[in-house]
């Protein structure tokens, strides 16, 4: 028998005793990586995979489930929808790095000394008063587009991308634990300081060094006060799945990812 026979033999072999589960595993995983492949060469990365084709992160047999870890001992400041910009806040936030319309969007500013419990005093917010920034955006300047390293740092990217550009990364759920408790929050900004430290907020580096003393988490009015932590103190957090948000103050907020 041919050695280029008798390799297909043994080949074929083992992977009809692979099980039915096993061999899915493994034709996933390629197909996977075909569209890795395929998807940085285009600009307009969505005439690929084909309508109906089903691209799946991690596969565990069963279910799809991520797993997040936390990120320790994290310096906050405070920030909120509406901000002026100042010495500490070189950049207003009259807008969101993905809202130019925030304000409107939250109905009115989020004033953080004149509190009606976790609301501003004057107003009854249209979005979650429970937000954060972190220092990533997902969206090239100039929108239309994702940057280049987005689909290989975000865990959640391949299910969470709708169109060129549209981001996977605004309204993402985060916990953050202080003390004896755990606030839960969206991601509706970025910052502080910077939009490219995707080595600190999806992989194991410290956030980069900035003048609010290495900071790398900004918390709105309502975490902060769910909290009890002031700016300069330091937490834990990680990435949390909608349907693993518990009950709480944010709860009417907690909605399938759109």
């Amino acid at each position: 028998m041919a050695l280029g026979m008798i390799w297909m033999a043994v080949a074929g072999g083992a992977t009809a005793q692979m099980s039915l589960q096993q061999r899915l595993k493994l034709a996933h995983e390629e197909q996977l990586e075909q569209v890795r492949v395929s998807f940085h060469s285009l600009r307009d990365p969505y005439r690929i995979p084909p309508k109906g084709k089903i691209v799946v992160e991690d596969f565990d047999g069963v279910s799809e489930r991520y797993r997040y870890t936390w990120k320790r001992d994290i310096p906050v400041t405070i920030f909120w929808v509406g901000e002026d910009s100042s010495a500490n806040n070189p950049t207003h936030n009259h807008a969101s790095s993905w809202d130019p319309k925030w304000i409107h969007s939250y109905g009115g500013v989020d004033d953080p000394v004149n509190r009606n419990g976790y609301f501003p005093a004057k107003f009854r917010p249209k979005m979650n008063p429970f937000y954060i920034a972190l220092p990533y955006n997902d969206v090239a300047r100039g929108g239309g587009r994702f940057k280049p390293e987005a689909s290989h740092v975000i865990k959640w990217f391949w299910r969470a991308a709708k169109a060129p550009g549209k981001s996977v990364c605004k309204g993402r759920w985060l916990a953050i634990h202080s003390g004896k408790k755990v606030c839960y929050a969206q991601w509706e900004d970025c910052g502080p300081f910077y939009t490219d430290d995707y080595e600190y907020v999806f992989q194991n580096k410290q956030p980069k060094p900035n003048r609010n003393g290495n900071a790398g988490l900004d918390i709105s009015p309502a975490v902060r006060d769910f909290l009890g932590v002031k700016s300069g103190q330091r937490v834990s957090w990680k990435f949390v799945e909608a349907e693993d948000v518990p009950v709480g103050p944010w709860q009417e907020w907690v909605l399938p990812q759109s």
